[in-house]
């Protein structure tokens, strides 16, 4: 059968891969883009067959959306504080690849569900994706360019249960739970829950809220107990994120991203600098250890040995999972109704969990809080080794590991030379090392092929903006557009990030993408690579600018300007207003405005919740405006001129 051809093809439809599609479409609205999901609807994590009732999101209302439309309200009584429902973000989601539409076509009219990649390779200059569909049938798509944005959260970590074939009770990991029937089932009583991050704590007070009878194992050779922060009050909740996101904020953490200032290098390498963030850090660790309480909630919470859900290591330095507290009974739920055992499982017998210290545990099913892999399992070790993707240790190449061990060697070095904190960790649970940690440029290029980019494989806060930000990068580096060093100080760079990953986090560091307090300093770093600078601010005011999706409308105009739009309908490089009056310098204004907000358009000049590209019949523009969104730049062929400004003296108006 003849491969299907096209421009470029993204595989994964979840936050980022919606959003690297939507801006590669931003920028070239007329290219064929195809759009591969394994699961049967859109949204990743967030989709329709993952998400459960009390599966409640992260980031606050207004900012867990994608910049260019506003998430409804949800009810009340779906809410917590300023947390919701993760339902929400799945309509959201499912309504987006609706919104959104280049050359009369939709996004989700670009997406096939169902389809499951299985093999990528490079042939004669192109990708050829094999796979099979949603029927069945095995198909073969070729394209030039490749965006994998099949993410960190696709592929369960289910760990290793000797004697599981003796266990005859369900095992369940997360991504199965809202679809399992575990919690309405009369004949399961007794569930025991593996894990210790966020995912597994809300597996705990879900089934303990169900009536089960719950324990709960952390391994003893793990991170440890994660750290669970109580969620902001709704008033104060995009006020507590946006603080975290400053720029004078990030100075008080050892960024590799944050600039060599004279500020950067008196706290990050005086003795006093160094106190003080100490005592800083210090301080913030023992408010979340007083509101836990771990050591004073009564006997009934000695003897289910809740103490030992106390973090291990300081929140600073993030060795352990982590994530908000969604129910303002979380603690005492698990401290009156949990038994809490640190310690590895032996073995598993007939209904039976053996622990290495010789207790048993009865369960009538096993759930998994334990976490993903990554989902490139498409790629073979050989690939993987040239790519910069992770692999087992043992099937790296031995030439390749020797250049890594001796960049990443001296890396660490000029680590410690601009972090000396970095130098001497508290001491912390870390788990055994198994495989390569991710060494993309930027967390997005390999440093060898500029055909194909990573898009959502580092750990980071608001994965809407991290989402945004890297489209726009990735759309460049695809496109040729970004002024890449030689390979030679790629690959320091590269070296340089997961030598610092280690040190800043420990043991989740040992991945080379763990960039959880870098929101901020990681994608501005990112935009000066690009020569983009409206989302900054002027002197002092750009070190209290928090992180807003306010900036990506003015950025993603601020990139076209500079790199141009591909109208192949017409062969016009796109402006948005460029009539016979005022300035460039006020028409660029007007662009940026209006792209940051279409309503300033009146109503009767747009038609709202649509978009689609201008180039249209002569006939078809007098019978109507041209309609205005920040999904496409208005763009018109010269001779259109007297059409679409009419009448001018409004725009004039605007404009001013």
């Amino acid at each position: 059968m003849k491969p299907e051809r096209f421009d470029i093809a993204v595989v994964g439809a979840g936050i980022s891969g919606i959003a690297a599609a939507k801006f590669y479409l931003d920028v070239h609205p007329d290219c064929n883009l195809v759009i591969l999901e394994k699961d049967k609807s859109v949204g990743g994590v967030w989709n329709s067959e993952r998400v459960y009732d009390t599966f409640y999101t992260q980031t606050p209302l207004g900012i867990w959306e994608y910049s260019d439309m506003t998430m409804p309200k949800p009810p009340e009584e779906d809410m917590y504080e300023a947390s919701f429902k993760a339902k929400y973000t799945t309509r959201y989601l499912d309504s987006y690849v609706d919104h959104c539409v280049y050359a009369g076509k939709t996004l989700r009219a670009r997406i096939e569900c169902g389809f499951d990649v299985q093999k990528m390779s490079k042939e004669d200059g192109e990708w050829a994706i094999s796979g099979e569909d949603s029927s069945g049938n095995a198909r073969t798509l070729r394209a030039p360019k490749v965006i994998v944005a099949s993410g960190l959260t696709s592929v369960p970590n289910i760990p290793s249960l000797p004697g599981r074939v003796k266990f005859v009770n369900p095992i369940i990991h997360q991504k199965d739970f809202g679809r399992s029937d575990l919690l309405s089932s009369s004949a399961i009583k007794r569930i025991t829950i593996l894990g210790a991050a966020k995912s597994a704590a809300d597996l705990v007070y879900d089934c303990v809220k169900a009536g089960k009878s719950v324990t709960w194992i952390i391994r003893r050779t793990g991170t440890g107990p994660g750290i669970f922060v109580p969620a902001p009050s709704r008033r104060s909740a995009s006020a507590s994120y946006s603080i975290g996101t400053l720029r004078i904020v990030a100075t008080l953490t050892p960024s590799l991203f944050n600039a060599d200032s004279w500020w950067n290098r008196i706290l990050q390498r005086s003795q006093l600098g160094m106190r003080q963030l100490t005592k800083t850090w210090n301080s913030l660790h023992e408010k979340l250890l007083t509101n836990g309480d771990f050591e004073g909630r009564g006997e009934r919470a000695k003897g289910n040995n809740f103490a030992k859900l106390k973090p291990h290591t300081p929140v600073i330095w993030q060795n352990q999972g982590a994530g908000l507290i969604n129910r303002p009974d979380f603690w005492d739920t698990v401290a009156e109704n949990v038994q809490v055992f640190h310690e590895n499982i032996e073995t598993l017998g007939n209904g039976i969990i053996r622990l290495q210290d010789g207790q048993e545990i009865p369960a009538d099913a096993i759930l998994c809080g334990t976490g993903w892999v990554p989902s490139l399992g498409f790629f073979d070790p050989g690939q993987c080794a040239e790519l910069g993707l992770p692999q087992p240790i043992e099937s790296y190449p031995f030439k390749e590991a020797k250049m890594w061990e001796s960049l990443e060697r001296e890396a660490d070095r000029a680590v410690l030379d601009r972090f000396p904190i970095l130098a001497n960790p508290p001491k912390h649970y870390g788990e055994q090392v198994t495989h390569t940690p991710y060494r993309l440029y930027n967390s997005i290029a390999p440093v060898v092929d500029n055909s194909i980019a990573f898009v959502g494989h580092v750990l980071i806060a608001n994965y809407f903006h991290l989402a945004e930000c890297q489209a726009i990068w990735a759309t460049a580096y695809l496109d040729g557009k970004v002024k890449l060093p030689p390979l030679e100080e790629r690959q320091k760079d590269v070296a340089l990030l997961v030598a610092w990953c280690r040190r800043r986090y420990l043991s989740n560091g040992d991945r080379g993408h763990w960039l959880a307090s870098e929101q901020r300093t990681y994608t501005d770093h990112l935009f000066d690579q690009l020569g983009l600078s409206s989302h900054r601010r002027f002197w002092l005011w750009d070190s209290f600018a928090p992180v807003s999706k306010k900036d990506l409308p003015r950025l993603r105009a601020e990139y076209i300007k500079k790199y141009g739009q591909e109208t192949a309908a017409v062969g016009h490089k796109s402006t948005i207003i460029s009539g016979n009056r005022g300035s460039e310098a006020r028409r660029q204004r007007w662009n940026w405005k209006l792209m940051a907000n279409p309503n300033l358009l009146p109503r009767r000049y747009r038609v709202e919740g649509s978009t689609r590209n201008i180039h249209t019949s002569m006939d078809a523009l007098q019978r109507s405006t041209p309609l205005l969104s920040t999904h496409t730049l208005i763009t018109r062929p010269p001779r259109y001129a007297a059409t679409f400004l009419r009448p001018a003296r409004l725009f004039a108006k605007l404009a001013r």
